[in-house]
Formats: structure tokens, sequence, C-alpha cells
């Protein structure tokens, strides 16, 4: 039997470009090469294409390639001795996390390539990245989500309107980056500067007060998978471990507990407002939805992760395990569902 060639896309130019090489590299250690046929196609930071055996740590050396847009060629374009050979994929499995990798960029490329590929599509990549418009269609559905502002490039932001603390951050960008907690409105506008080196739309929103949850979901609306809730335990500050100088050998602040340490009806309502979230934005494939779990039982909208982080400290992958389900079968569920729409 034939492998399927699968093009699995890595690195990029967003700052979360060394979680992608990371999230890569496990991807590799468990993919099963008796089913698979991988051609691993690397970004650099600079946008430089290449195609490389492994991504180990000289990945950057491969050859220059591109995802060629033309139907006809259903795959990729390799340099070679001067002249372009062409490699047809099966189909595509996106690693890439942030701008131009999970905004629906990458997503709208592959939709012209006509390459079957892994997740969600360009609307929902696109909705979800921005936190914004993700709170306006998740509240028209129903769920809550937290008071928030926005501000556009160059506006300024009145600190007084702002009742205290907010979270100032990025409206499209992930992993905590560019994110502030605001206690006081002196705070405000370096806040706002912080994020803006991210993305010129600001988001700024209620601090929650709560416990931060988490729900890994696999599947197409109707048949969706939820992976085990887990729960951030932080000592202090807020969680932002991609961040850390050793993420691997454990967090400065945060603990992640799964299963949550929460009553088994709570965990219940956690799985079914992430299926309901995922369901509202359109996502399919995979998804982390990201929420706050407060007192009195309500569950608030976080953030959705439509690529998340699939490292070996991720909270996507350990989720699904204690769930019962190992990379390496989520690797082979999400291929299935790229190829036919179904768990497989």
């Amino acid at each position: 039997m034939d492998r399927l060639k699968v093009g699995i896309i890595f690195g990029g130019g967003s700052e979360e470009h060394p979680i992608s090489v990371k999230s890569v590299q496990e991807v590799a250690r468990e993919l099963d090469t008796e089913k698979y046929e991988p051609f691993y196609l690397g970004i650099t930071k600079d946008g430089a294409w290449k195609l490389c055996d492994r991504p180990g740590a000289d990945w950057e050396s491969g050859r220059a390639a591109v995802l060629s847009p033309d139907r006809n060629v259903h795959g990729l374009l390799v340099l070679e001795s001067g002249r372009y050979e062409t490699i047809s994929l099966d189909v595509v499995l996106p690693v890439l996390h942030g701008k131009l990798g999970e905004d629906g960029a990458m997503q709208g490329l592959l939709e012209l390539s006509g390459i079957p590929y892994v997740g969600c599509d360009i609307q929902s990549s696109a909705l979800c990245m921005d936190k914004s418009l993700a709170y306006v269609v998740a509240r028209s559905a129903g769920i809550a989500t937290p008071h928030f502002w926005i501000a556009a490039a160059d506006e300024q932001v009145d600190p007084g309107r702002l009742s205290y603390p907010v979270f100032v951050k990025p409206a499209r960008s992930g992993s905590s980056f560019g994110v502030t907690k605001v206690s006081r409105p002196e705070e405000l506008p370096s806040a706002v500067e912080t994020a803006r080196q991210y993305d010129a739309k600001v988001l700024i929103e209620e601090a929650v007060v709560g416990s931060e949850v988490g729900c890994a979901i696999l599947g197409n609306d109707p048949d969706l998978v939820a992976g085990e809730v887990d729960r951030i335990s932080l000592s202090h500050g807020f969680f932002r471990i991609h961040q850390e100088s050793a993420p691997e050998s454990g967090s400065e602040n945060s603990t992640p507990i799964v299963p949550a340490d929460i009553p088994a009806e709570t965990r219940s309502v956690v799985q079914e407002t992430a299926k309901a979230i995922y369901r509202a934005l359109g996502c399919r494939g995979l998804a982390r939805v990201d929420m706050f779990l407060k007192e009195d039982g309500t569950v608030v909208l976080n953030e959705v992760n439509t690529l998340p982080g699939l490292t070996s400290y991720s909270r996507y992958p350990r989720m699904m395990a204690a769930a019962g389900l190992p990379l390496a079968e989520v690797i082979d569920r999400i291929v299935s569902l790229a190829l036919t729409g179904k768990l497989g």
C-alpha cells in the first residue's frame, strides 16, 4: 500500500515561530512513517521556504521549495539544479501558529492549491484569530465573553472610562505575546504601546475572576471528541509558558492540572461549552478552546487556538492523551478528517 504523501508546513514569520518548530519536531517523533511519507516544508522568519528531510537544527539549509497555487501541480515546486521539479501531495498538515499561519492566510493558499488540509478553513481561522470578532460571534450564540473595548491604530484610549483591572492584548496574536495586566489607569498607555508592537488593533478586556480552564476538541460537527479538561494553576501573574526560557522543564508560575481538579459535572459543562464555541465559530479538524470558570459555575470564553501547540509541554496533546488519544492517533484522525471529513 502506498504511503500518503503529507506536506508538513512549519516555522513562519510570526512571533510564534520557535513554538512551531518545537511542535513540528514533536510531530516528526510521533508520525507513523509506515503510513505517511512526510515532506517537511519550513518557512524561515524572513519568509524563505525550505524543504528538509527532517525538522532538525539545520532545516534552514534545505532546498528552496514552494507550495504551488496551481491545481495542476497539486503540491510542491522544488528548485533543483536551476530547474523546478514537482512533488504531488495528498494532504497538508500545517503546524503553524500565529499570523500568516493560523489566521486564514495559509489556508487561502491551500484552498487555491486544491490540496486537502488539516484544520479550520479560511473563515473560521480568521475569525478565531481576531479575539474581538470571536467574542461578537460567540455572544450571538449565547456564550459568555469578557466585556471588552477595541483601540484601533493610533486611537487614544481614555483610561478614565475603564474599570480595573483589565488585560491589554493584541487583538490578533497568541501565546500571550504583547499581553499586559493593567491595575491602574496610569499603566494603560504603556500597555497599549506594548500590544501595538504585535498588532495595530488592540483589545482591552475586563479581568475575569475565575480559574483558567481549557478543552481540546477534535472533529467536524456534529461528530466532536473532547479531550480531558485542564486547569492552569498559577502561583502569580498570568499564563505565558511559551515565553519562558526552559518551558520543557516546567513553568516559572504555572502548573497544568489534567484532568482539572473540578467536579465531574463541571468538567462536563466546560466540555459542552467548548463544543458549542467550536461550532459557533465554524471550527473543523481541531482546536483548543480556552475559557474561564467563575465561582458561580459560569464558563466564559477566553480564546480559541485553531492550530494549537503540539510541543512536549503543550496543553492540546496533554488533554487528548488524558482522554486516551496519544499524539500519533490524533495525527491519524486529523489527517483522516482532512481527506474524508470523518473521524476515520
